[in-house]
């Protein structure tokens, strides 16, 4: 299938400046969404729209050019200044939105001043999206922070094909009744020709919203196709589970680097079962609730004493943000608090790593555990569930996922499904995957890899695609299907 063009538009580049040595260098950022994205950019080519931080200079500028010098795609940088930075990012994006859609309302701070931000921030993507691209291009914008940027942009250019794509869940309408600006928040996202989300539960969450709301929209098709038509024009609204590239981390697993590691880190736990954790540092992934439940799975299971051992990964985010600070310290606490009262003499039961951690070493760690416990309090998707099945080439461990993340649909083929508010009932789930036969393991992790391979980051990239030629063509009249 021939592809357009695209832009890409996300709120940063993937690209990360550090000074070593008074010298700024910049370096391949992680995370999801470049993960997912850049393989798209890298096979197709096109250009890359995103923050490149709030300094510009002549040596920001020469890095990204240089990153991209022998790539498909480029990348086309604008700059925010520290105050657009605190309200529009820190403010509105991760104050309101981010809890609020994550179901954590009573964290959010509805200040009026952080909208204010978020719509000039927003105007300023939309400048440079302009100005990067051209009339047949297909301007794919990307997350919560960008919103409004298809709004702008359609104004502009009544004949630009816009699409979206929310990687965060989308709210039930009473939580969304919350948010002050919720009705032009549903307008904007009616701006766009395509509105992907994560989950067959977020397009109903949305579509919900869009009734109550916004009644004057009339909503046809069903299942996993819907088109909202209104005075705003056409929106079809579909769910797309994003994935990763399947093949890539099973081959990684087999290389020699991951091997050996496997066999160091193997060598130091001897016969004691591993499982693992890894998250970035936030609160809707669930750590503290974790850590909790294996605290009271230790102490109501001592048969497991020196026989299990959690490697907790954190990988650190938003640094300097005082509610993420205050959750830093809690992690550490129950780290120190169920190491102090359980730790042994040659065994201590979590290993506890803050930091972030290479790609080979991840990959060693998730082919080395037996289990990988996600407690995830509300997720959009998560990544690493599928990464640590896509790992497991000898087909032998076993994923404990909480029933909340957005892969869970999709895996629950194989996976023990937990609530991780219930902490015996984490504790249970984790039991049930420590004493599983090899058998059982086998059989349910061949389901969970064979999920995950058929609907892997190209099979995301060709629905979407597909999803967006049908669009085109209604737009044309030429279909009346949604």
């Amino acid at each position: 299938m021939k592809l357009p063009k695209l832009v890409l538009v996300s709120n940063r580049l993937p690209i990360t400046f550090t000074t070593e040595d008074g010298k700024l260098k910049g370096q391949p950022s992680s995370g999801g969404l470049v993960s997912a994205l850049e393989p798209l950019l890298k096979a197709h080519g096109g250009i890359w729209v995103g923050s490149g931080g709030t300094e510009d200079s002549p040596q920001i500028r020469k890095i990204l050019e240089d990153a991209s010098a022998d790539s498909p795609y480029k990348y086309a940088p604008l700059f925010l200044t520290a105050e657009e930075q605190s309200n529009f990012y820190e403010g509105f994006s991760n104050e309101i939105v981010w809890p609020l859609f994550h179901d954590l309302q009573s964290r959010c701070n509805f200040d009026p001043r952080y909208w204010e931000f978020y719509e000039r921030v927003n105007r300023k993507f939309a400048d440079a999206v302009e100005q990067a691209s051209n009339a047949d291009d297909l301007i794919w914008i990307h997350d919560y922070q960008l919103m409004q940027v298809g709004k702008t942009l359609r104004c502009r250019r009544p004949g630009a094909r816009l699409a979206f794509f929310l990687h965060i869940p989308f709210p039930s309408p009473d939580i969304f009744a919350k948010l002050p600006w919720r009705q032009q928040i549903l307008k904007d996202l009616l701006a766009h020709d395509l509105l992907g989300v994560q989950t067959g539960r977020d397009q109903r969450n949305l579509i919900a919203c869009l009734r109550c709301f916004i009644p004057s929209v009339k909503i046809s098709g069903q299942g996993e196709s819907r088109l909202a038509v209104s005075e705003l024009g056409r929106t079809h609204i579909e769910a797309f589970p994003i994935s990763i590239d399947y093949c890539a981390f099973a081959d990684q697993s087999e290389s020699e680097p991951v091997l050996e590691r496997v066999q160091q880190i193997k060598a130091k736990t001897h016969d004691i079962q591993i499982t693992v954790g890894v998250d970035r540092l936030d609160y809707t992934k669930g750590i503290p609730e974790r850590l909790k439940a294996y605290g009271y799975f230790l102490r109501h299971y001592p048969e497991f004493h020196r026989k299990v051992e959690l490697i907790q990964i954190v990988v650190p985010s938003r640094e300097g943000i005082p509610r993420y600070d205050q959750l830093k310290r809690e992690v550490e606490r129950l780290v120190t608090h169920v190491n102090g009262e359980f730790s042994e003499p040659g065994w201590v039961p979590i290993n506890y790593i803050y930091r972030s951690v290479p790609r080979d070493e991840l990959i060693a760690i998730y082919r080395a555990a037996d289990v990988a416990l996600i407690t995830s309090l509300k997720d959009g998707m998560n990544l690493v569930a599928k990464e640590y099945c896509a790992a497991k080439t000898e087909v032998n461990g076993v994923l404990v996922l909480s029933e909340f993340a957005g892969a869970a649909p999709e895996l629950r083929v194989g996976a023990i499904l937990v609530n991780p508010n219930d902490e015996l009932g984490v504790a249970a789930g984790l039991k049930q995957a420590l004493e599983m036969t090899p058998e059982e393991r086998r059989r349910r992790m061949l389901r969970l890899r064979h999920q995950i391979r058929q609907a892997d980051i190209h099979t995301w990239r060709d629905r979407f695609f597909h999803a967006l030629e049908k669009t085109a063509a209604a737009a044309e009249g030429q279909s009346d299907e949604p």
